[in-house]
């Protein structure tokens, strides 16, 4: 069993600050757990008191069955992949990755069999003589995640792994580690992986779960389509897309035994039923309106009879290729809209173009607690 448990996980440094805030949190057998987040919401902390890198100052962190609090790195059963590689420079690709092994006495038959299955299977048996100021940076992270797998651990943990390499070997080293961890529980291995990445793109392709995280809490832990479609929280669903959700400050009016939801120029979009059954209290109140760019459309697209359009006056237009991305104000709150090319109306610069507002796709957040009122 290679399960990760935090129960109330704390850290707190000297000066009085505290990085992290009673964290609880379980990490299935065989998991692929994203920590995601933004700079400084101590994804990477937590990571580290997982592996042993940074004291734990509160709470208790299982590795299986096993309390890891105070064990060192070496015995909890862990291999980690750092940001930087930090390969041995004087080494060949094989000595790096055969280099713990070594160091925990393995026999050197066996450090050949594992060398050459990892580099196998990360496609590297041909660099296996090289250094690594003779590699690309894609190629010197396969080697590192293969200095990690020949060790077979309990856990792997990544530490923003592919956060130094250009976009193209980002997406093809993403594809990589996913693969390789449906491989390794194929064969019956431990796979339980944690990987800590500010990338949302990375989050939503690799992890089995998402652990969103700010100021050293947990905002939600799901998975990646449910935090899409169900988040918990204001913050939650501003982080996680890309586009970003349309999050505006509205109020809610009650009228003809109808809710609907007033926007900053006075414009008034109606509530489905079942969204209106769930906001009855807050009839009356400010609100946080959240919509994501591709529920709203243009003059183009079909129209629900229960939808009407709203005038819009365009900021930028982004073509993105199969889609474009128009960034319009209504009244003085901009919005952002994704239309498919296929759709567009080559409306740009300062004209007005007509929006709807797919009212069924859309979250409503309590103006002080933030929370989801409509899931």
């Amino acid at each position: 069993m290679a399960e990760v448990i935090l129960k109330n996980v704390e850290k707190s440094y000297p000066n009085g600050f505290k990085a992290v805030h009673g964290i609880d949190l379980e990490i299935k057998d065989g998991e692929f757990m994203v920590f995601v987040g933004p700079s400084g919401c101590a994804k990477s902390t937590t990571l580290r008191m997982v592996a042993g890198l940074e004291e734990i100052t509160g709470g208790e962190v299982f590795i299986g069955d096993k309390l890891v609090n105070d064990l060192p790195p070496k015995d909890r059963g862990i291999a980690m992949v750092f940001q930087n590689y930090a390969l041995y420079p004087h080494m060949t690709v094989y000595d790096n990755m055969a280099f713990g092994l070594k160091m925990a006495k393995v026999p050197k038959g066996e450090i050949d069999k594992r060398v050459r299955e990892a580099a196998d299977k990360l496609e590297i048996t041909d660099l296996l003589d090289r250094k690594p100021k003779e590699m690309s940076g894609g190629q010197r992270q396969r080697v590192a995640v293969g200095r990690a797998i020949v060790r077979k651990p309990d856990v792997f943990l990544f530490d923003e792994p592919l956060s130094n390499l250009d976009a193209k070997l980002r997406v093809s080293m993403r594809v990589r580690i996913t693969q390789l961890h449906k491989q390794l529980k194929e064969e019956g291995q431990n796979a339980t992986m944690i990987y800590v990445t500010h990338d949302q793109v990375e989050a939503m392709t690799m992890g089995d779960r998402i652990c969103v995280l700010n100021y050293g809490k947990i905002m939600q832990v799901d998975t990646p389509l449910n935090l899409y479609n169900k988040p918990s929280n204001k913050f939650v669903a501003g982080f996680i897309g890309s586009p970003a959700m349309n999050i505006v400050k509205a109020k809610l009016i009650g009228e003809n035994d109808s809710i609907y939801v007033e926007l900053s120029n006075k414009d008034r979009i109606k509530l489905p039923k079942e969204k209106a059954d769930k906001v009855q209290e807050q009839v009356g109140k400010d609100v946080w309106f959240g919509i994501r760019p591709e529920n709203i459309g243009n003059k183009n697209m079909e129209l629900n009879e229960s939808e009407k359009y709203i005038s819009g006056k365009i900021n930028i237009v982004e073509q993105m290729g199969n889609e474009e991305f128009i960034y319009f104000m209504i009244g003085d709150t901009q919005y952002t809209s994704r239309i498919p090319v296929e759709k567009s109306t080559g409306a740009n610069f300062n004209q007005n173009e007509y929006f709807y507002f797919d009212m069924n796709k859309c979250h409503i957040f309590d103006i002080k607690t933030e929370k989801n009122i409509t899931i």
